[in-house]
């Protein structure tokens, strides 16, 4: 072994490394100019998009929670739930926000969990599909970005895995204490919560389980103060009736953001 060369080499890979290391850590503003949103529910709010240079683009003031806890640069993908995880709508919301708020950072704590049913997301519950706690993860995650921001919202995707003959007519109540408990958790009674609605795809016609889900989801901003349903209509999926395209998350997005500036607008 060439020790003379390794000490030589050193100063250079250790320099080489913290630079590297810089460029994915984000530098954070004010606790008050960091605006964070909790992204969870299954595997559409993950995203299963194929990632393209486009989606690995650091965005301007928009950063998210890694996997081990870090603010780094928002690019897909963003869920680390499963490893078909891909392009999400996180990212664009995230770009639409930043650019409608000047002046803000906004933060993306992703913690969405493939599959997951709406029961699975409670304290203490192990979903054994990805030997994971959905709630327990999320509020952990939570409430480590909390030390750094203010958090503004709450981005729910789900519904498929309830759309079921034993499920859906439990869900309403189920969703709905979902929302209670979140705000009590994070001591804000009013904080926004916008849900989007399944995919609905003409080769894959709903049944009475998923409308019925469906109208749960529609429903909500007359049941539920500080709430929004976001339509997928139009949008397409990426070859298996379930998930949605990349470019179908793009604009997927893009409605979410415009449903929550309307809703916090007042408009």
């Amino acid at each position: 072994m060439n020790f003379r060369l390794i000490r030589l080499l050193a100063p250079i890979l250790f320099s080489l490394f913290a630079v590297a290391a810089g460029a994915q850590t984000a530098s954070l503003p004010a606790k008050e100019k960091f605006h964070l949103f909790l992204l969870i529910g299954q595997s559409n709010m993950a995203g299963r998009g194929i990632v393209t240079p486009q989606d690995q683009t650091a965005p301007a003031r928009v950063v998210m929670l890694n996997k081990s806890g870090e603010w780094v640069p928002a690019t897909d993908p963003m869920h680390f739930d499963k490893t078909a995880a891909g392009v999400g709508l996180g990212r664009t919301f995230g770009i639409e926000i930043a650019a409608a708020t000047p002046g803000v950072t906004i933060g993306l704590i992703p913690c969405a969990v493939g599959g997951s049913p709406i029961d699975t997301w409670k304290p203490g519950v192990f979903y054994d599909a990805t030997k994971s706690h959905p709630w327990d993860d999320a509020m952990r995650r939570a409430h480590l970005a909390l030390q750094a921001g203010t958090l503004k919202g709450i981005l729910w995707h789900q519904g498929e895995s309830d759309s079921k003959a034993d499920l859906a007519p439990t869900y309403e109540g189920k969703l709905h204490d979902l929302i209670a408990r979140l705000r009590t958790e994070f001591q804000l009674p009013k904080v926004p919560f916008i849900a989007g609605q399944m995919g609905n795809f003409p080769a894959a016609p709903w049944d009475e389980f998923r409308t019925q889900v469906d109208r749960v989801h529609r429903e909500l901003p007359a049941k539920v103060k500080g709430t929004a349903f976001v339509s997928s209509e139009g949008l397409n999926h990426k070859g298996d009736n379930l998930h949605f395209d990349a470019d179908s998350y793009r604009i997927f997005g893009k409605r979410y953001a415009e449903a929550y500036l309307k809703l916090v607008r007042g408009k």
